[in-house]
């Protein structure tokens, strides 16, 4: 505690610290929202087409989403904002696709489980999105590019060359 019993800024116990940090995460994504709304078709496209380069062993289909939104001018929090809204519609539909596997004859006995451990990887999708949009507001690339060139190089040389 600081001298006189007053507490740093940011070091708030109250719900009204907690509410006032909400408010100002919704202002910056609402903010975020509209600067990604003005992005164009192309910009759009381009970034997303840039996600054929995760075929290669090594390249993160969100990392590559990321430096192509970069490179067509968005902020490293825009970018990894835009690279995870543009999952969110596929997880959807291939979960709604494999939803009448799950009530047919398949998924006899296990439907609890796949329940419960979709809702958990909702959640932990949704707190390590939360994480890494924070993240990727002060800090680079560059330590997950160095992970998947090293992880790229390593697939490479395994899968290819010790049988």
């Amino acid at each position: 505690m600081a001298v006189g019993g007053a507490r740093p800024p940011g070091t708030a116990r109250h719900a009204s610290g907690h509410q006032a940090e909400r408010a100002a995460e919704y202002s910056l994504a609402i903010e975020s929202d509209r600067r990604l709304s003005a992005q164009g078709y192309l910009s759009a496209f381009l970034i997303g087409a840039a996600q054929i380069l995760a075929l290669l062993a090594g390249i993160s289909r969100d990392g590559v989403a990321m430096v192509a939104g970069m490179f067509r001018g968005l902020s490293r929090e825009d970018a990894a904002r835009f690279a995870f809204l543009l999952a969110t519609p596929v997880i959807l539909a291939a979960g709604v696709l494999k939803v009448p596997d799950l009530m047919g004859p398949l998924g006899n006995g296990i439907r609890g489980q796949v329940l419960v451990g979709s809702v958990l990887s909702g959640v932990g999708a949704y707190v390590s999105v939360r994480f890494l949009v924070k993240y990727f507001r002060t800090r680079t690339l560059t330590p997950f590019a160095i992970y998947c060139i090293v992880v790229g190089l390593g697939s490479v040389i395994y899968l290819g060359f010790i049988k």
